[in-house]
């Protein structure tokens, strides 16, 4: 497969899956969706694959969510909102194979979410995370919301995307959004390791737990589908267009001049 946007390395049976847009701190646009969706279902299939890292190109991020330059009331490529985010996020559930999230800088707004949805997350100690949609005129409101709740508790949930605080890689530990944080020049051994250390364990044992997992949350996904459709009808709005006009003009927002 000919990537543009994503860079795809198989390392000792690992699949490295990288975000290849530094200069826009990894945010996605939808060719970037389109290729991360390709790419999980390659490595999900690869018989001789046994765990795959998503990651961002760079020092700086992880990812950044949306690509706001691509951002005009609808994104630029397809699905509900112009991203297939319901495919994306499923793809990260449903591929048979441990997906981590390895983080080395700022996991913000939809890659915040990406973390969230990752079997695993490795971050070291420069890491940033939190959410920014209230701030942007925009909402997860799926698994960015509803499974973030399961993943660090309900309350500490509201809070994130309520106050849009930013937090680091330890407190993330301590909130159950990372599994463990580690000095940034010992990030990607330890995610090859815990990876490797995955590729050793039965390969059928590990796809039923991950599906016995999500059965759990299965329902989520339609929670998901469903927020798509209120998140779209959220971008035709003056409030919401509110917040990308402000990032344009680099100046503090006033969605309540337009909220009804």
């Amino acid at each position: 497969m000919n990537f543009e946007d994503i860079l795809y390395e198989v390392r000792n049976g690992v699949a490295w899956i990288t975000i290849n847009r530094p200069e826009k701190m990894n945010s996605f646009r939808g060719q970037t969706c389109d290729e991360l969706i390709k790419a999980l279902n390659k490595a999900g299939y690869d018989r001789d694959v046994g765990a795959i890292v998503l990651a961002g190109a760079g020092d700086r991020a992880f990812c950044t969510g949306g690509d706001q330059s691509a951002h005009d009331g609808n994104y630029d490529g397809r699905g509900t909102i112009g991203l297939p985010m319901e495919e994306l996020h499923d793809a990260i559930r449903n591929v048979p194979k441990p997906v981590i999230a390895r983080v080395q800088g700022f996991a913000i707004g939809g890659g915040n979410v990406l973390c969230t949805i990752c079997d695993l997350t490795i971050c070291s100690e420069k890491a940033i995370f939190g959410q920014v949609g209230p701030k942007m005129g925009s909402v997860d409101p799926g698994y960015g919301t509803a499974f973030l709740a399961r993943v660090v508790g309900e309350k500490k949930a509201r809070e994130i995307w309520y106050l849009n605080k930013r937090y680091s890689g330890q407190e993330a530990v301590a909130m159950g959004l990372a599994n463990v944080c580690v000095p940034a020049d010992k990030l990607d051994e330890t995610v090859q390791q815990w990876a490797e250390e995955i590729c050793e364990r039965s390969p059928t044992a590990i796809a039923i737990a991950k599906r016995s997992f999500n059965m759990d949350t299965a329902h989520q996904s339609g929670i998901a589908g469903m927020g798509m459709y209120a998140l779209k009808l959220y971008y035709d709005t003056d409030e919401s267009r509110e917040g990308v006009a402000a990032l344009k003009d680099k100046r503090k927002p006033n969605f309540r001049k337009y909220a009804k």
